[in-house]
């Protein structure tokens, strides 16, 4: 298109600039999310799924450093916030683990396929072997994944959808 079609060509085109409204299972790479009067840009995002069930981690960025979002939809909304931590754990996976004074008991263990954008689209298509774990009371949890060779843990405590304010950084 030239210059004058862009002028006086149809003007009844319309772009659309609704923006989708977020939640804890929609959010995007480039969001912002505040959490605890602190605001992180979601920087990276994975996806599991194992055997039809599907949850979500973001990766979320801010002044007080990386912090990850879990979230699923089993009965209800679950989500929690996790930090990697430093635990050696081997598999196979045990029944349970001591971490911080508090013992952990493993509560679901499988393999999931996992979709990453951002930060996290290095792990497009792998399977992954995971465990969680939570102590007595479920206030408190260890993640615990096998990337290939590499073996995370990270802890982490649940938490309510209205602690989070979600603001689209994008459509």
């Amino acid at each position: 298109m030239g210059l004058f079609s862009n002028l006086f060509g149809k003007k009844n085109q319309k772009t659309d600039h609704t923006v989708k409204e977020r939640n804890l299972l929609s959010i995007e790479v480039g969001d912002i999310v505040t959490y605890d009067l602190i605001d992180y840009e979601v920087v990276g995002k994975i996806t599991y799924r194992d055997h039809g069930y599907e949850w979500y981690a973001y990766q979320l960025l801010g002044n007080g450093g990386t912090i990850w979002l879990a979230a699923e939809m089993d009965d209800e909304l679950e989500a929690g916030i996790y930090r990697k931590i430093t635990l050696p754990v081997h598999e196979p996976f045990p029944q349970k683990i001591e971490y911080d004074g508090k013992m952990f008991y493993l509560d679901e263990e499988g393999h999931a396929n996992v979709t990453g954008e951002g930060r996290s689209k290095q792990v497009n298509g792998q399977s992954i072997h995971y465990a969680d774990y939570c102590d007595e009371e479920e206030e408190h949890f260890l993640s615990v994944e096998k990337w290939g060779s590499d073996l995370e843990v990270s802890y982490g405590y649940p938490i309510e959808e209205y602690e989070m304010k979600i603001i689209a950084g994008s459509k």
